[in-house]
């Protein structure tokens, strides 16, 4: 009898762990399952923001661009505002740099309903623009649920630097008044010499007149 409520003990004891063994591979696989999903959420939401960013900013994909707006982001986004936004874009031409996308995407309770954010810098030829882009999938796809492009403002043309005046022309030298007489005489004592020599014969010449 005690070897009977043993061997029952022994069994029912071998069938409870059987049972943990697959409920511990069953938690295994399912966690195994979200961490699958959620990475190819996240690379499958990266993937089409920078398609988006493409379409949109490089391409100027109209058809995209109305096809991957959310109910919302449509309401918001009559097809009138919609072709105002990509003539804007156009406006400014293609792009003179790859577009370097920016972001990630983010899950609620960690693994369900992903949706993400993306930034972009975008340059063009004569200034560069930002843009916003916003995306989720709710149910079968992607979609883009708000947008934002903003360009930087037009720098105006730097006025021309005015041309120098020109010097004012140099002032004459100072000329010095001519040297008096008595200057001249100190200067040169030879002209002294001179003129007494003049006075002293006009002299004796006046003297033998008058005798």
């Amino acid at each position: 009898m005690k070897q009977f409520k043993l061997s029952s003990k022994r069994k029912s004891s071998g069938q409870v762990v059987v049972l943990l063994i697959i409920v511990l591979a069953l938690l295994g696989g399912a966690w195994w399952w979200l961490n699958s999903n959620k990475e190819n959420a996240a690379r499958e939401g990266t993937g089409f923001a920078k398609e988006a960013f493409q379409k949109i900013a490089v391409q100027h994909d109209a058809n995209f661009f109305n096809s991957r707006l959310s109910p919302q982001a449509r309401m918001n986004f009559p097809a009138s505002a919609q072709q105002e936004f990509m003539n804007e874009i156009v406006k400014l031409g293609a792009p003179v740099r790859p577009v370097d996308v920016q972001g990630k995407i983010e899950f609620n309770s960690q693994f369900f309903e992903p949706h993400g954010s993306f930034h972009a810098r975008i340059y063009y030829p004569a200034r560069y623009a930002d843009m916003d882009l916003t995306i989720s999938h709710p149910v079968g796809r992607w979609q883009i649920d708000e947008v934002a492009f903003v360009p930087q403002r037009e720098q105006p043309a730097p006025a021309p630097v005015p041309a120098a005046p020109p010097p004012p022309p140099a002032a004459p030298a100072p000329q010095s008044p001519p040297a008096s007489p008595a200057a001249r005489l100190h200067r040169n004592p030879h002209l002294h010499l001179q003129l007494h020599l003049v006075k002293r014969s006009q002299r004796c010449t006046s003297h033998r007149g008058s005798g």
